[in-house]
């Protein structure tokens, strides 16, 4: 069987295919499905690797829809570039490199994600874009008001307007702030759209509701983490759920010394922030199914800060979730208490 590696970018692609005779045949081409289908259509069966990118998932979908085996690897597993030298870079090189790996085995293949999960995580982005475009109109908002001496009263983002209503603000400023005012509306309007699908998806999802009985987890974080998790058997524990989703400390620790710092902040950062605000929630709640989880993040902000015991207890309910989940069950205070 031949085996191929493909250097993808945006434009243009390196091919580099290796003979079962072990010659090589090199050659660039526009990356898109017109020229995969001429490069590949008619060839024998072949192992095609391609490191994971933007384009990596249509590309190997469309490559295996013509026969071929691919692997989608970790781009970020050292030994796949034992073969590439340091001082010269080039796609040529990589696309030889990357043939190479797949030749030898000295790959670290990523886990590709299901059509329904990468739905999911489609319309959490662009509930996020959305949240984000409003946050900064807001945030611009309050800075046009602040410079004429005065305050918008507290309150939830989709008040501004509104909230604003109620001051009186010069005819040059008002004038100033029109375009964003109008611009408001429509992008709220959005959100709760946005908001709306995602309930309904929750709805749909039988494994969203017991996620939800954890204290301080709502439909989108309960998504989020689905939607980054996709297939919870491919985890053997709650370390390894954490550390996916960078919530664990790094650590540089060689001999008798070792030192760690802060969390890695690896995986799906989107994840990582809604668990964060998740245990904002309980810290701040009153509700008793959340005291226990409250009660250790209380002990811990004694010692090291709210700041440092808000991401612990961030680590401390991807843990439980992923509990939850595996064991097909709801939270249980007394059962999860210890989950982390």
């Amino acid at each position: 069987m031949e085996t191929i590696g493909v250097d993808l970018h945006k434009r243009e692609s390196q091919i580099c295919i290796r003979r079962e005779t072990g010659e090589f045949i090199e050659q660039r081409i526009v990356t898109g499905r017109g020229a995969f289908h001429a490069m590949f259509a008619t060839r024998p069966r072949a192992r095609i690797l391609l490191e994971a990118a933007t384009e990596s998932e249509w590309v190997a979908r469309y490559l295996e829809s013509l026969g071929h085996e691919v692997v989608v690897a970790d781009p970020g597993f050292a030994p796949m570039y034992a073969t590439r030298s340091k001082k010269v870079k080039t796609d040529k090189r990589d696309a030889r490199t990357l043939c190479e790996a797949c030749y030898r085995g000295t790959y670290h293949a990523i886990h590709r994600v299901s059509d329904a999960r990468r739905h999911l995580r489609s319309a959490l982005t662009v509930r996020d874009a959305l949240v984000r475009t409003r946050t900064r109109y807001v945030a611009i908002v309050k800075a046009f008001v602040r410079r004429e001496g005065l305050r918008l009263r507290s309150g939830e983002p989709q008040h501004t307007v509104a909230k604003l209503a109620e001051l009186e603000l010069p005819a040059h400023v008002a004038a100033e702030l029109a375009p964003l005012l109008a611009l408001l509306g429509p992008v709220h309007d959005e959100i709760e759209r946005a908001n709306d699908h995602l309930t309904q998806l929750a709805t749909s999802d039988p494994i969203v509701p017991r996620l939800r009985s954890v204290p301080g987890i709502g439909p989108v974080t309960a998504i989020a983490f689905v939607a980054a998790l996709d297939d919870v058997r491919r985890f053997t524990s709650a370390h390894q759920v954490q550390a996916y989703l960078g919530l664990v400390p790094s650590e540089f620790s060689s001999g008798e010394r070792q030192l760690r710092g802060h969390i890695t902040k690896r995986g799906n950062s989107r994840t990582r922030w809604l668990l964060t605000e998740a245990a904002w929630r309980v810290l701040r709640s009153s509700d008793p199914d959340a005291a226990p989880l409250r009660t250790w993040a209380e002990r811990i902000a004694l010692r090291r800060g709210k700041r440092i015991a808000a991401v612990a207890l961030a680590r401390r309910l991807a843990g439980i979730l992923y509990a939850v989940w595996r064991d097909n069950s709801s939270y249980q205070g007394r059962r999860h208490r210890i989950a982390a």
